[in-house]
């Protein structure tokens, strides 16, 4: 690539880092984000599993060794088949708040003071998607304490070409697909939450086109070819 070349890329990618558009512009960031996808608050939370379709459970009840289930899996919409009462959903509970549930419905209908043991025995993977301008893309296993920094770190962080202003988490809540914008800047400084990433969600880094114009510009024309070229027409 000659140096008039070179030039012109260059202004051109000054150009379109001054005037490029915003792909997510529209989608709800700042406090509008954190409403939809809101950081860790309560770290005391962690540490209570809830209960999430796929888990693995065993169920039993004193003294009624036939209704025993050494594998019991949570289906997709979080409920189980209980022995004498049918179909409970446990999904979002912890086993205290599920043995309770099952407890209930037991006791009215057909066991005198239940007492219902019920443990997680094989935990379902829960995984993040990162897709778009990260090192390394893929679906990650993370834990209930991993937000959107730690995600973003399990795909060896973002590339140079990111923008960084223009992370998008997606979200499944209630059925419904969700959507919020965050920017990385702000959120390593200290200047805003990490939100915290859960099981199902795809974060997307964006592409900033200026930025990675202005590289292909700087490998096609090194600044050495450039200086040089320079030197020599004076």
């Amino acid at each position: 690539m000659n140096l008039s070349k070179a030039v012109t890329a260059l202004a051109i990618s000054l150009c379109l880092a001054g005037c490029e558009s915003h792909l997510y512009d529209h989608l709800p960031a700042d406090q509008a984000a954190y409403k939809i996808i809101p950081p860790i608050e309560d770290k005391a939370s962690l540490t209570k599993y809830e209960i999430t379709p796929g888990d693995e459970l065993t169920y039993a009840v004193a003294e009624e060794p036939d209704m025993k289930v050494e594998k019991m899996i949570v289906d997709d919409g979080g409920y189980i088949q209980v022995p004498l009462a049918g179909s409970i959903r446990v999904g979002g509970l912890t086993t205290a708040e599920a043995k309770r549930q099952i407890e209930a419905v037991l006791g009215a209908r057909f066991i005198k003071y239940p007492n219902v043991t019920i443990n997680l025995t094989t935990p379902t993977p829960r995984l993040v998607s990162i897709e778009g301008e990260v090192t390394q893309p893929g679906s990650y296993p993370i834990t209930r304490d991993t937000s959107l920094l730690g995600a973003l770190a399990l795909a060896r962080s973002p590339t140079n070409k990111a923008r960084l202003g223009e992370v998008v988490i997606f979200r499944t809540i209630d059925g419904k697909r969700m959507v919020a914008r965050f920017n990385v800047t702000r959120i390593r400084t200290g200047n805003d939450p990490d939100p915290q990433v859960l099981n199902g969600d795809v974060v997307m880094v964006g592409l900033s086109h200026a930025k990675s114009i202005y590289r292909d510009v700087l490998q096609a024309a090194p600044l050495f070819n450039v200086f040089a070229t320079l030197r020599y027409q004076n």
